[in-house]
């Protein structure tokens, strides 16, 4: 069969006829004597659009033919007008050269081999198996961009095997037949069956997003063309509703945030200093009280526990704190210096509508019962 989009990704309408269609698992199978949809394969998903106004939904190579699975049927020996969905097959290429550049300097710079490579919905992912570091990262992602800017043509051969001999070109494979070899000439060499575009410029902008080590290398995401457009205003939209709310200027956000953290930071041991003088006087008013139930406005699940624990020093009993509201529920601490709690503990989340538990000396969690249901389980005890 023909396949067009080897010949020209950038065709978006053509005429087939329809050479056999059979009802398969997730719609209809149909193979065509001459296709522009690129079927999933060297890591690029398929292509999506419509035959004779039916929408294809997936395309597969199989046994040599591109599989078309349709959501209805189309009638053998018609001929069927496709479309292509041009924005995702666009999409695609972007993202698909974009990788061959990034993978290209990488292993012409730190002799990386790409061992792993997915074109997500979202991102692009990369596999090296070579270390590199975040300054390394900033180094690819100019150098990449910089030959976005050249806009070089990319191209496309189909070598002898003579001539393939003597090639440099990047496979994460052997191969066998005939070997299709796309160019970005001073980037990269390899072989691919994929649809690319016709010079590096139509990729636009090529963004590297995070580098994390992965095996015995690192995975690269990264996003190209309208993504990471898409991307860079996202997080300029992001950048702007800081500055407003910290009152900075777009360049000096980070450092409000930073004094707005230490700003933080000093309010919370404030914070802290009063909570504890708070527990100490609460502590000295139920000395000797034996088994206490204490509610406490605005406590935090930690400082309901400091209060616990500088209360249940004084009261010569156990000590069950709470705070929250009625509306959206309480949450407990309990301790008992001479006692297994975790029977209360279930006996409580029963009764209470509560989930929670812990050591045999303290438990902690949360009810969902009223303050009054709460009073009226411990005096029943």
């Amino acid at each position: 069969m023909e396949r067009l989009y080897e010949e020209n990704p950038f065709l978006t309408d053509f005429d087939a006829t329809v050479l056999s269609c059979q009802q398969g698992k997730r719609g209809y199978e149909v193979t065509l004597d001459r296709t522009a949809f690129y079927p999933e394969g060297g890591g690029q998903p398929w292509d999506t659009g419509t035959l004779g106004g039916v929408p294809v939904l997936e395309v597969h190579s199989r046994d040599g033919q591109v599989v078309h699975t349709c959501g209805g049927p189309l009638e053998p020996g018609a001929t069927v007008r496709g479309t292509i969905d041009w924005d995702r097959r666009f999409d695609l290429m972007q993202q698909h050269s974009g990788e061959h550049i990034v993978s290209g300097l990488a292993h012409a710079t730190w002799g990386c081999d790409n061992v792993g490579f997915h074109l997500g919905s979202e991102v692009v992912t990369i596999d090296l198996n070579v270390l590199l570091d975040e300054g390394q990262l900033a180094q690819l992602e100019e150098a990449a961009n910089r030959y976005l800017w050249e806009d070089r043509p990319v191209q496309i051969t189909y070598p002898s095997p003579q001539e393939l001999e003597r090639l440099d070109y990047r496979s994460k494979k052997e191969l066998t037949g005939q070997v299709r070899i796309v160019t970005f000439p001073g980037a990269d060499c390899c072989a691919c069956c994929g649809t690319h575009v016709r010079s590096a410029g139509q990729v636009g902008l090529i963004k590297l997003l995070t580098v994390q080590k992965f095996r015995d290398g690192v995975r690269i995401e990264l996003v190209c063309g309208r993504r990471a457009l898409r991307y860079v205003n996202q997080i300029l939209e992001q950048n702007r509703q800081v500055s407003h709310l910290l009152s900075a200027k777009p360049f000096e956000t980070g450092a409000a945030v930073e004094r707005l953290l230490a700003e933080s930071e000093g309010h919370k041991a404030r914070c802290a200093r009063l909570e504890d003088a708070r527990f100490a006087a609460l502590a000295r008013e139920h000395r000797g009280a034996g088994d206490t139930v204490l509610f406490e406005e605005g406590l935090s699940p930690d400082s309901l526990r400091r209060l616990c624990d500088a209360v249940l020093h004084t009261c010569g009993g156990y000590c069950a704190c709470f705070s929250g509201s009625d509306a959206g529920g309480w949450q407990y601490a309990v301790g008992a210096p001479d006692r297994d709690l975790r029977p209360l503990a279930k006996e409580m989340n029963a009764a209470l509508e509560g989930r929670g538990g812990g050591k045999p000396d303290f438990i902690q969690g949360m009810v969902r019962a009223s303050r009054a249901r709460i009073e009226a389980f411990f005096r029943a005890r």
